[in-house]
Protein backbone atom coordinates (compact mmCIF):
# COMPACT_ATOMS: atom_id res chain seq x y z
CA UNK A 1 0.00 0.00 0.00
CA UNK A 2 1.49 3.37 -0.60
CA UNK A 3 -0.21 6.66 0.00
CA UNK A 4 -0.67 9.73 -2.12
CA UNK A 5 2.29 12.25 -2.18
CA UNK A 6 4.66 9.88 -0.16
CA UNK A 7 7.53 7.15 -1.40
CA UNK A 8 6.97 5.69 1.74
CA UNK A 9 5.37 2.14 1.74
CA UNK A 10 3.35 1.43 4.86
CA UNK A 11 4.06 -1.61 6.68
CA UNK A 12 0.85 -4.35 7.34
CA UNK A 13 -0.16 -5.62 10.68
CA UNK A 14 -0.22 -8.93 11.34
CA UNK A 15 -1.27 -10.94 14.57
CA UNK A 16 2.15 -10.30 16.41
CA UNK A 17 1.69 -7.66 18.64
CA UNK A 18 4.68 -5.67 17.04
CA UNK A 19 4.62 -1.66 15.47
CA UNK A 20 7.60 -0.57 13.10
CA UNK A 21 9.50 2.11 14.58
CA UNK A 22 7.81 5.38 14.40
CA UNK A 23 11.06 7.21 12.23
CA UNK A 24 9.33 4.72 9.38
CA UNK A 25 5.86 6.72 9.09
CA UNK A 26 5.34 8.54 5.81
CA UNK A 27 5.46 12.32 5.26
CA UNK A 28 1.50 12.53 6.87
CA UNK A 29 2.05 10.10 9.62
CA UNK A 30 0.90 7.09 8.63
CA UNK A 31 3.35 4.21 10.14
CA UNK A 32 1.02 0.77 9.94
CA UNK A 33 -2.24 -0.52 8.87
CA UNK A 34 -4.48 -3.69 9.64
CA UNK A 35 -3.91 -5.64 12.93
CA UNK A 36 -6.23 -4.92 15.67
CA UNK A 37 -8.15 -2.92 18.25
CA UNK A 38 -7.13 -4.84 22.06
CA UNK A 39 -6.22 -3.52 24.55
CA UNK A 40 -2.82 -4.96 24.50
CA UNK A 41 -2.38 -3.49 21.01
CA UNK A 42 -3.94 -0.47 21.90
CA UNK A 43 -1.25 0.16 24.92
CA UNK A 44 1.50 -1.26 22.89
CA UNK A 45 0.65 1.81 20.20
CA UNK A 46 0.13 4.81 23.32
CA UNK A 47 3.74 3.42 25.08
CA UNK A 48 5.20 4.13 21.48
CA UNK A 49 3.62 7.02 20.44
CA UNK A 50 1.26 5.47 17.91
CA UNK A 51 -2.54 5.95 17.45
CA UNK A 52 -5.27 4.65 15.76
CA UNK A 53 -6.99 6.74 12.87
CA UNK A 54 -9.64 5.81 10.04
CA UNK A 55 -13.05 5.67 8.89
CA UNK A 56 -15.80 3.24 8.68
CA UNK A 57 -14.53 1.88 5.42
CA UNK A 58 -11.29 1.49 5.85
CA UNK A 59 -8.63 -0.39 7.02
CA UNK A 60 -7.31 0.13 10.51
CA UNK A 61 -4.85 2.54 10.26
CA UNK A 62 -2.24 3.67 12.50
CA UNK A 63 -0.16 7.14 12.60
CA UNK A 64 2.69 8.74 14.62
CA UNK A 65 3.31 12.36 13.27
CA UNK A 66 6.00 14.52 12.92
CA UNK A 67 6.10 17.11 14.38
CA UNK A 68 3.35 15.89 17.53
CA UNK A 69 0.92 18.54 19.41
CA UNK A 70 1.26 18.92 23.40
CA UNK A 71 0.87 20.51 25.82
CA UNK A 72 2.86 20.99 28.57
CA UNK A 73 0.36 21.19 31.37
CA UNK A 74 2.24 24.19 33.09
CA UNK A 75 1.36 26.47 29.68
CA UNK A 76 -2.55 25.81 29.84
CA UNK A 77 -3.74 29.22 28.63
CA UNK A 78 -6.74 30.76 30.33
CA UNK A 79 -8.30 33.80 29.23
CA UNK A 80 -10.29 36.36 31.22
CA UNK A 81 -13.64 35.40 30.30
CA UNK A 82 -12.61 31.55 31.05
CA UNK A 83 -11.46 32.71 34.20
CA UNK A 84 -14.86 33.91 34.97
CA UNK A 85 -16.57 31.62 33.92
CA UNK A 86 -14.56 29.09 36.41
CA UNK A 87 -15.01 31.64 38.76
CA UNK A 88 -18.51 31.58 38.66
CA UNK A 89 -18.83 28.08 38.73
CA UNK A 90 -20.82 28.17 35.48
CA UNK A 91 -20.12 24.51 35.06
CA UNK A 92 -19.74 21.22 37.19
CA UNK A 93 -16.76 19.30 36.13
CA UNK A 94 -16.82 14.86 36.69
CA UNK A 95 -14.49 12.31 35.75
CA UNK A 96 -15.64 9.13 34.87
CA UNK A 97 -18.99 8.91 35.50
CA UNK A 98 -20.55 8.44 31.91
CA UNK A 99 -17.65 7.59 29.84
CA UNK A 100 -19.65 5.89 26.99
CA UNK A 101 -22.05 8.97 26.67
CA UNK A 102 -18.70 11.20 25.87
CA UNK A 103 -17.95 8.98 23.68
CA UNK A 104 -20.75 8.90 21.76
CA UNK A 105 -21.00 13.18 21.94
CA UNK A 106 -17.32 12.72 20.43
CA UNK A 107 -18.38 10.64 17.72
CA UNK A 108 -22.05 12.49 16.40
CA UNK A 109 -20.94 16.12 17.00
CA UNK A 110 -20.34 18.36 13.82
CA UNK A 111 -16.84 19.31 13.06
CA UNK A 112 -16.32 22.07 10.43
CA UNK A 113 -14.24 20.14 7.89
CA UNK A 114 -14.89 16.83 8.37
CA UNK A 115 -17.06 14.53 6.83
CA UNK A 116 -18.55 11.88 9.03
CA UNK A 117 -16.66 10.26 12.02
CA UNK A 118 -13.39 8.32 12.75
CA UNK A 119 -14.87 6.91 15.91
CA UNK A 120 -16.58 4.09 14.47
CA UNK A 121 -18.49 1.04 16.58
CA UNK A 122 -15.58 -0.43 16.29
CA UNK A 123 -13.15 2.18 18.05
CA UNK A 124 -16.10 2.73 20.94
CA UNK A 125 -16.06 -0.37 21.71
CA UNK A 126 -12.47 -0.82 21.69
CA UNK A 127 -12.16 2.46 24.22
CA UNK A 128 -14.91 1.20 26.48
CA UNK A 129 -12.87 -1.87 26.98
CA UNK A 130 -10.41 0.64 28.12
CA UNK A 131 -12.38 2.46 29.90
CA UNK A 132 -13.56 -0.68 32.19
CA UNK A 133 -10.18 -1.60 32.89
CA UNK A 134 -8.57 2.12 33.57
CA UNK A 135 -6.85 2.67 30.94
CA UNK A 136 -8.97 5.42 29.41
CA UNK A 137 -10.52 8.15 31.50
CA UNK A 138 -13.41 10.47 30.69
CA UNK A 139 -14.18 14.06 31.98
CA UNK A 140 -17.48 15.63 31.77
CA UNK A 141 -18.78 19.06 31.67
CA UNK A 142 -22.46 19.55 33.34
CA UNK A 143 -24.69 22.52 32.93
CA UNK A 144 -27.12 21.98 36.00
CA UNK A 145 -27.97 18.17 35.15
CA UNK A 146 -27.39 18.18 31.58
CA UNK A 147 -24.11 17.05 30.22
CA UNK A 148 -22.45 19.65 27.48
CA UNK A 149 -19.11 19.25 27.28
CA UNK A 150 -16.41 16.56 27.71
CA UNK A 151 -13.37 15.28 26.16
CA UNK A 152 -11.78 11.27 26.99
CA UNK A 153 -8.49 9.97 26.44
CA UNK A 154 -5.52 6.95 27.57
CA UNK A 155 -3.70 7.64 30.91
CA UNK A 156 -0.52 6.30 30.91
CA UNK A 157 0.23 7.96 34.28
CA UNK A 158 3.18 10.49 33.58
CA UNK A 159 1.33 11.26 30.09
CA UNK A 160 -2.18 11.38 29.05
CA UNK A 161 -3.45 10.70 25.54
CA UNK A 162 -5.99 12.88 24.66
CA UNK A 163 -8.51 11.62 22.12
CA UNK A 164 -11.62 13.77 21.16
CA UNK A 165 -13.64 16.43 23.12
CA UNK A 166 -17.18 17.67 22.02
CA UNK A 167 -18.83 21.23 23.04
CA UNK A 168 -22.61 21.33 23.16
CA UNK A 169 -22.70 24.73 24.81
CA UNK A 170 -20.01 27.38 24.29
CA UNK A 171 -16.90 27.28 26.12
CA UNK A 172 -17.82 22.96 27.60
CA UNK A 173 -15.21 21.63 26.35
CA UNK A 174 -12.34 24.21 27.02
CA UNK A 175 -13.89 24.33 30.43
CA UNK A 176 -12.68 20.00 30.47
CA UNK A 177 -9.45 20.49 29.04
CA UNK A 178 -8.40 23.71 31.17
CA UNK A 179 -9.36 21.60 34.19
CA UNK A 180 -8.08 18.37 32.68
CA UNK A 181 -4.33 20.30 32.23
CA UNK A 182 -4.55 21.78 36.46
CA UNK A 183 -5.21 18.67 37.24
CA UNK A 184 -2.26 16.95 35.60
CA UNK A 185 -0.02 20.05 36.42
CA UNK A 186 -0.76 18.46 40.01
CA UNK A 187 0.21 15.09 39.53
CA UNK A 188 3.31 16.63 37.50
CA UNK A 189 2.33 14.90 34.58
CA UNK A 190 5.20 15.36 31.95
CA UNK A 191 2.59 16.41 29.02
CA UNK A 192 -0.86 16.09 27.56
CA UNK A 193 -0.48 14.35 24.26
CA UNK A 194 -2.92 16.46 21.21
CA UNK A 195 -1.89 14.19 18.36
CA UNK A 196 -2.19 17.23 15.92
CA UNK A 197 -2.58 20.69 15.25
CA UNK A 198 -5.87 22.70 15.40
CA UNK A 199 -6.18 26.64 16.13
CA UNK A 200 -8.57 25.71 19.05
CA UNK A 201 -5.43 23.47 20.37
CA UNK A 202 -2.71 26.46 19.79
CA UNK A 203 -5.10 28.96 21.32
CA UNK A 204 -5.08 26.83 24.84
CA UNK A 205 -1.58 26.55 24.90
CA UNK A 206 -0.74 23.19 23.03
CA UNK A 207 2.16 23.50 20.72
CA UNK A 208 4.21 21.26 18.05
CA UNK A 209 7.41 19.42 19.12
CA UNK A 210 9.63 17.12 17.03
CA UNK A 211 8.24 13.38 17.19
CA UNK A 212 11.98 12.72 18.53
CA UNK A 213 11.56 15.27 21.20
CA UNK A 214 7.77 13.56 21.98
CA UNK A 215 9.14 10.13 22.10
CA UNK A 216 11.49 10.90 24.25
CA UNK A 217 9.42 12.79 26.85
CA UNK A 218 6.70 9.66 26.40
CA UNK A 219 9.51 6.86 27.37
CA UNK A 220 10.09 9.04 31.26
Amino acid sequence: METENSKNMVKFLSERLIFPNVEEANEEGLLAAGGDLTTERLLLGYQNGIFPWFNDDSLILWWSPNPRMVLFPKNIKISKSMRKLIRDNSFRLTKNTCFEKVVEHCSTVNREGQDGTWITKQIRKAYIELNQKGMAVSYEVWDGEMLVGGLYGVDLEGVFCGESMFSLKSNASKFAFIKLAEELQAKKYRLIDCQMYTEHLASLGAEEIPRKEFIKILKG
